[in-house]
């Protein structure tokens, strides 16, 4: 039985817009009227059948006709020969001389009552391929895979949810906005739908609207800490802190265990001018996530918070903790020299400002900050 092996770039084949493709000729070649097996290849240990197809037609090529051939790249889905070129001589490192022979066949799906091997839950395992393309962030062919799941089950909202959530990630936040209306209409009292609209008008900048989604997915569920904490995020850019601080008080209230609220809990305290308060919710959120990247960004607001508050010593001490997480931050050295130059400690703060001018020869703040240090030398 004839094995076609299916990876990231032949998701339109998975998907049913594509149905034909090119392979070496094999030991045993295809026929029309072969049945294939195919199976997705993601991961060298991970072969699960996505369906069964049969050969409709077969053509034998050499590598020169097929390179030749002006309309074959877009039957093969690529965008021009160069590109087919290159992929076949990356696939056939050592099949691709001029009279080596492949071949271009197409076929069709069959219904899974038409299978002789076991039967799947075709759906299911697109749904578990889409969902690894989103783990890795390949969005574009994870929202392929979830349309083409979407087909088996047009009501599937939990797709609907899915679909919007890749497409907003592509930057398609109307798209994205269709599809969460979409669920909405089959469950209009999920809060997390309206949520996920509140957002995608946040990434459009349309805070009006992103307010108005969060209210009502506030008035299905007020206890929501998901959309308590987006709330505040939308009150933030709306420069309305008073509110913003209290829906990160009324998650705190709920869970009092999540990093990224105390942090934006102190951004927040932050710009009502409370920075010692803003202190003690930067070290509740750099106690939660200790270990993490994410302490990088941590690590420096708390220094310009103690910057700003005249403690120089200590800013540095976050400063350096942070640059421990992410060494070449020019933001994070900059900030750093001019706590060192508060301190008249010019020598260090020219370290500081010449390590950012190394890897960013024409940073204006260093370029400034270094001159105004030689001056006082």
């Amino acid at each position: 039985m004839p094995i076609l092996l299916l990876g990231n770039r032949d998701i339109d084949l998975i998907s049913g817009k594509r149905n034909v493709t090119i392979r070496r000729l094999w030991k045993q070649p295809l026929y029309r009227g072969d049945r294939l097996y195919c199976y997705w290849n993601i991961l060298s240990k991970e072969r699960e059948k996505l369906f069964e197809a049969e050969v409709t037609r077969v053509e034998i090529l050499t590598f020169n006709q097929i390179i030749e051939d002006a309309t074959l790249p877009t039957k093969l889905g690529y965008k021009n020969s160069k590109e087919m070129e290159k992929d076949l001589k990356k696939t056939y490192p050592n099949n691709t001389s001029g009279k080596d022979k492949f071949q271009v066949f197409e076929f069709r799906k069959l219904h899974v009552t038409q299978w002789e091997g076991s039967a799947i839950n075709q759906k299911n395992m697109i749904i578990k391929k889409a969902d690894v393309l989103f783990e890795m962030g390949k969005y574009k062919q994870s929202s392929i895979c979830y349309k083409a799941a979407l087909e088996y089950d047009h009501d599937d909202v939990k797709l609907l949810n899915r679909i919007g959530d890749t497409l907003s990630r592509l930057g398609q936040f109307g798209d994205a906005i269709n599809h969460y209306k979409k669920a909405i209409k089959l469950e209009p009292d999920n809060e997390y739908l309206y949520n996920n609209i509140a957002i995608a008008y946040l990434n459009k900048h349309d805070l009006e609207k992103a307010l108005k989604m969060s209210d009502k997915a506030l008035s299905i569920n007020m206890h929501n800490t998901t959309v308590l904490y987006w709330r505040g995020l939308i009150y933030e850019m709306l420069n309305d802190f008073e509110n913003a601080l209290n829906s990160f008080d009324m998650v705190i209230e709920i869970d009092d265990t999540d990093a990224d609220v105390w942090n934006e809990r102190a951004t927040v305290l932050n710009m009502l001018g409370k920075s010692e308060e803003a202190l003690y919710s930067y070290d509740k959120s750099l106690e939660l996530c200790l270990d993490n990247d994410k302490d990088s960004n941590t690590w420096a607001s708390k220094g310009n918070t103690l910057l700003g508050l005249q403690r120089y010593e200590e800013a540095i001490e976050c400063y350096n903790n942070a640059l421990k997480l992410n060494e070449n931050n020019p933001i994070v050295l900059n900030n750093k020299g001019v706590a060192y130059m508060e301190l008249d400690d010019f020598n260090n703060a020219i370290k500081c400002f010449r390590k950012v001018l190394v890897m960013y020869p024409d940073n204006p703040d260093a370029q400034v900050l270094q001159e105004v240090c030689l001056e006082n030398l």
